[in-house]
């Protein structure tokens, strides 16, 4: 039986089907619309959901055809429904003015509530941000601890079988949810790869921020050698804001095949651009200011004769 609110079941042993499914409409369920108005999202909810080109194709679609899977919610303490699936289809329907939503209720208790949150978002979304996926994971990590699944390594075990995610791989993604703010927004406009952040995220705060203003200071994107070092040093006590100006401030050597000190121009090209092309432009741009230099020099040399 689906988890309810007087319900606390053991989700280790319980069917996974009956706590996993979300479209599917249960017995004494039915589809409600209802008015966008009573309809709030979770209070952690780690999708985003932005006005991008994706939701207004989403708001298209609705004035086309309408919505055409319900949402699902479960009553909300105060009032309403705390709506778990569905909010991006919410929020389209408030651009396409379409005052209700196709909404099935169903009583949930905090810990499976989660979990059906997760797993429909990973499910229906196109694209996940790195901070989305590691903060998914995280929560639902934690509702399986709580409802008496037998430590953390069994709570992976079934994370693995729920998401086809290696279980090394797991636990380096909710990793990232130990990096602040900053650093992980950097991850998720690709300032910083998956690998390094991994390590950085076992720097402390203060070392986190002191990274993160540096990475802002010298525009790089630090390397995984980098981040290696720099987790090393906090480990052993020894990592200084000096220090993690020096190591990010390094020019990096330069990929196999790179022509040498085109690495550092990289930013202002095109990134379909070679290396050839990069040092082409390079050069020609720099024979350009070299031949206006010394027109310049030789009209300047013969206003001083004059």
């Amino acid at each position: 039986m689906p988890c309810n609110q007087k319900t606390m079941g053991n989700l280790a042993l319980t069917n996974f089907e009956d706590i996993f499914s979300v479209a599917g409409i249960t017995v004494g369920e039915r589809v409600v619309m209802i008015p966008l108005s009573e309809l709030h999202p979770p209070e952690f909810h780690p999708f985003q959901v932005n006005d991008d080109e994706a939701m207004y194709r989403l708001v298209d679609s609705i004035k086309e055809c309408g919505v055409r899977e319900p949402g699902l919610a479960r009553p909300h303490l105060d009032g309403g429904y705390e709506l778990l699936c569905g909010n991006r289809r919410k929020r389209a329907c408030e651009l396409a003015h379409i005052p209700t939503m196709p909404v099935i209720i169903r009583e949930l208790d905090d810990d499976c509530a989660t979990i059906v949150m997760v797993e429909s978002n990973l499910e229906k979304r196109d694209r996940i941000l790195p901070s989305e996926r590691a903060w998914a994971y995280k929560i639902m990590m934690d509702a399986l601890n709580r409802n008496g699944v037998k430590g953390e390594s069994h709570s992976y075990e079934i994370m693995v079988t729920r998401t086809g995610v290696k279980k090394s791989q797991l636990y380096r993604i909710v990793r990232l949810t130990e990096l602040i703010v900053t650093l992980l927004d950097m991850v998720d406009a690709n300032q910083i790869a998956f690998n390094p952040a991994v390590e950085l995220s076992y720097l402390s705060q203060k070392e986190q921020s002191a990274v993160a203003e540096a990475i802002a200071a010298y525009e790089v994107k630090p390397s995984l050698s980098q981040a290696v070092r720099l987790k090393k040093m906090s480990k052993d006590g020894t990592l200084t804001d000096e220090l993690i100006d020096k190591i990010l401030s390094e020019e990096k050597k330069p990929p196999k095949g790179e022509p040498s000190g085109s690495m550092r121009f990289r930013k202002f090209f095109p990134p379909d651009y070679s290396p050839k092309q990069m040092d082409e432009v390079i050069t020609r741009l720099l024979k350009d200011w070299k031949s206006r230099t010394m027109v310049q020099q030789t009209i300047n040399k013969a206003k001083a004769q004059l």
